[in-house]
């Protein structure tokens, strides 16, 4: 339990004792006059209203309690929306790493695709990504994050058949979609550059089969019609070579107009060209005349306001002193009905959060955790906050202590999200990658343990799973770096970001630990996922 304004509930007993006083002073003022007219008066004045004062004090304390803005528990909140579903299909195949697009193909549809997300909110969205075979990585959600999250985990790493097969990701988005009857339209989105190595008429009948199923098909173009190499970079973006095929020549690539067109014509969908510069749009325009369908989303929402309960017993007081003695009480239940909609009020950090400020509503959360009321809630809005400002140092030492809470579903869900603050720095802290993962993992399997049925916790346990690199051998040297084959083993990085610098030695060598590291798993990779058969096709 926790109220908005403590310092009014603290003063609810002096003002429960200034109204008694009043109360008092107002009713022997009364008898004075009645006496002054006649001692029958008098008398009769002592006998009404014995009651008023207490009751009176008793209803202002209730009232001064209610304006403080008592909250507590929690309840489900359930919002409705017009939705469809959609998922888009990303082409994570080799050729898509072609830098014939800015910053290259596989680059630029990730951003179209997350701008199209952004643009879809409340709508069922999931996401495929394939190349000789097709993943699901996120089934039809309406959380637009955990797409997010996996739209800047797309790497052509994750695809364990090389090459490109149109024809199973429109089978596998028709199956995925089919899933969905509930009379909204079905959109699949395939971001790609038109290459396949499946045969045309393959992927010709899995359009038209969308097509029977009602499923609408946009294609969004990627990459230029002139033919371009394929770049192969290490971890730092430096280019070690170019794609080579198996006899040893550059691999060139272009976009596949005519495949595109040909399976837009056979789903009769829409074909969304390379050369418009905002595709996302395009697409959002074209599905914003598409069917919807009324959908309920059901949240918790925690410290309910409970103010109403103060102010219902503080009228029902003061009917009753009104149905006694009619009066003061009449003035009371007046002030009492016109401050109830203030005591409602949201808490300050609500209304920053509200107002898009969540750097300064985690502060607030963080203010209002250290008075000590409900702390445990405070601390963990006061990291969801501090996630959406991008404070992820405040968020991790706020939610570390609403995760101490006794409260499985506010422990879970500080779990949760400490492993997505420990997936996310990940991605942007090279040096820590590793124990970052490994926290992320830690983090997600103890959420799992409160919330075993969660799919968001299964979906990004998996996906740090996929992005720790497998334990590599002992000894193994080779490969025509600098380091001997007897190098000691590569110690973890700490698991804290770094806060005080590295020298110079210490950066290489940790930057030559995890090249060797990265090249001995590309080389593991490729021996696993090369073709029994030579002359096919992996990119």
């Amino acid at each position: 339990m926790t109220v908005d304004a403590p310092l009014l509930l603290a003063l609810s007993p002096v003002v429960a004792l200034a109204v008694l006083a009043g109360a008092w002073f107002a009713r022997h003022r009364r008898i004075r006059l009645a006496g002054a007219w006649s001692a029958a008066l008098a008398r009769a004045a002592q006998l009404r209203g014995r009651w008023t004062p207490p009751l009176l004090a008793l209803a202002a304390l209730l009232a001064a309690v209610g304006v403080s803005g008592p909250r507590g528990g929690r309840t489900d909140v359930t919002g409705r929306t017009r939705a469809l579903s959609l998922v888009v299909a990303m082409d994570i195949s080799r050729s898509m790493l072609a830098e014939d697009a800015v910053p290259s193909r596989l680059q630029r549809s990730v951003r179209e695709a997350r701008r199209l997300v952004d643009d879809l909110s409340g709508d069922r969205l999931g996401l495929i990504a394939f190349a000789g075979r097709s993943y699901i990585l996120v089934p039809l959600t309406v959380d637009g994050g955990a797409v997010r999250l996996y739209l800047d985990a797309i790497d052509p790493e994750l695809a364990s058949q090389g090459g490109t097969s149109l024809g199973s990701v429109l089978r596998q988005g028709g199956e995925l979609l089919g899933s969905s009857a509930d009379g909204a339209d079905r959109v699949l989105v395939v971001f790609t550059d038109g290459e396949t190595h499946d045969s045309l008429a393959e992927t010709l009948a899995q359009a038209r089969a969308l097509n029977r199923i009602g499923v609408k098909l946009v294609l969004v173009g990627e990459g230029g019609t002139e033919p371009a190499r394929i770049p192969i970079r290490d971890s730092v973006g430096t280019l070690v070579e170019y794609k080579l095929d198996d006899q040893g020549a550059v691999v060139r690539t272009e976009r596949r107009d005519d495949i595109l067109r040909a399976v837009s014509d056979a789903a009769e969908g829409t074909l969304v060209g390379a050369d418009l510069a905002d595709q996302a749009g395009a697409v959002r325009e074209l599905v914003s005349t598409f069917r919807r369908s009324e959908s309920a989303e059901t949240r918790a929402a925690d410290l309910v306001p409970r103010a109403w309960i103060a102010a219902l017993a503080a009228a029902l007081v003061l009917l009753a002193v009104t149905l006694l003695h009619r009066g003061a009480a009449l003035v009371c239940l007046g002030c009492l009905f016109a401050h109830g909609a203030e005591a409602q009020r949201p808490d300050a950090g609500t209304r920053a959060l509200a107002a898009g400020a969540p750097g300064r509503a985690a502060a607030l959360y963080l203010r209002a955790a250290g008075r000590g009321a409900a702390h445990d809630t405070a601390f963990y809005n006061a990291g969801t906050a501090a996630i959406q400002a991008g404070r992820f140092d405040v968020a991790r030492g706020a939610l570390e202590q609403a995760a101490k809470s006794l409260d499985p579903e506010l422990r879970y869900r500080a779990l949760y999200n400490l492993g997505l603050i420990s997936l996310r720095t990940a991605a942007s802290d090279s040096a820590h990658r590793e124990a970052l993962l490994t926290e992320a993992v830690d983090r997600l399997r103890q959420a799992l343990l409160l919330e075993p049925g969660s799919p968001r916790a299964k979906w990004n346990l998996e996906l740090a799973e996929r992005q720790r690199p497998p334990p590599t051998g002992g000894g193994g040297g080779g490969g025509g770096g600098k380091g001997g084959g007897g190098a000691a083993p590569r110690e973890p990085p700490p698991p804290e970001p770094p806060r005080s610098g590295l020298d110079r030695g210490q950066a290489e060598q940790i930057l030559n630990s995890m090249e060797r590291q990265e090249r001995a798993t590309r080389v593991d990779q490729q021996k696993r996922l090369q073709p029994a058969a030579s002359g096919v096709k992996d990119w």
